[in-house]
């Protein structure tokens, strides 16, 4: 099977934006685990800028763009140099790939970021995927910015024909309700159709340090099932979880395939 995955700042790091050790450890072992079982796997991972407020000891995320611009060229070498660095204590190779909206919209770009996809899972490379958050702005409008990666993770997908599209977040699934503030809020196991409805269950931002939230993955799902990919949402709190995904057993909330948008 050939996957996406997706893992949110809030996975990879803890709040103050250092690294969550013992959790990156876990999930490259698993995802290694997972490549060593014959699936082909690309990482869309976040991170950079939250990583880059760690490294540089600052108090938060910047608020200001060139703030965050350069958090970001500091945080992607650590990023990528920690990825190097587990994924081959079990003998995998990474590959760093950082995209622009360019990158995506423009059909001759886009082509070569297909073609060298293709050869890096060909050669059994671990692509790891990123936007280019050190010259990407989110000011100028949607046509010279991907903003989030849920997005981008669901544009990976259905540029590579993915088989599913995982999402690790900071929350087990899509909620009737937020379970942060109602307590008898109920996971949803399954959703075949992006609704008003489902549309309307859909929160606020995520972690400080994030940038994404229900809203941005609902976004992706529809970008995934319009193009008849599975998508799903988990918790990567455990990311030994992938285990029981990958063996068809229920995981989060499940977006199916070819679902109709409205």
């Amino acid at each position: 099977m050939r996957v996406v995955i997706k893992v949110g700042t809030s996975t990879l790091a803890h709040s103050g934006g250092r690294l969550n050790i013992r959790r990156v450890e876990l999930l490259c072992k698993v995802l290694s685990d997972i490549k060593n079982a014959g699936h082909e796997v690309v990482l869309v991972s976040s991170g950079a800028i939250g990583m880059g407020v760690g490294k540089l000891g600052l108090g938060g995320r910047p608020g200001d763009m060139p703030g965050k611009q350069a958090a970001a060229a500091v945080g992607q070498c650590e990023l990528m140099y920690t990825y190097d660095k587990l994924f081959s204590e079990y003998s995998h190779v990474v590959a760093q790939i950082l995209l622009t909206a360019d990158d995506i919209h423009d059909p001759r770009r886009s082509s070569h970021v297909h073609d060298t996809l293709e050869r890096l899972l060909h050669w059994h490379a671990l692509p790891i995927i990123n936007e280019n958050d050190a010259v990407a702005t989110d000011e100028i409008g949607i046509q010279t910015t991907i903003g989030e990666n849920d997005s981008l993770s669901a544009i990976v997908a259905r540029l590579i024909q993915a088989d599913m599209l995982v999402l690790l977040s900071d929350i087990d699934g899509l909620y009737t309700a937020d379970p942060k503030k109602v307590e008898d809020a109920t996971l949803i196991p399954v959703v075949e159709q992006i609704t008003e409805e489902v549309l309307a269950l859909a929160g606020g931002a995520g972690s400080d340090l994030g940038s994404g939230g229900m809203a941005t993955k609902l976004r992706a799902a529809k970008i995934a099932m319009d193009a008849g990919i599975d998508m799903v949402i988990t918790n990567g709190e455990h990311p030994e979880v992938l285990y029981d995904l990958f063996e068809g057993k229920n995981v989060g909330t499940k977006f199916v395939g070819s679902g109709v948008a409205v």
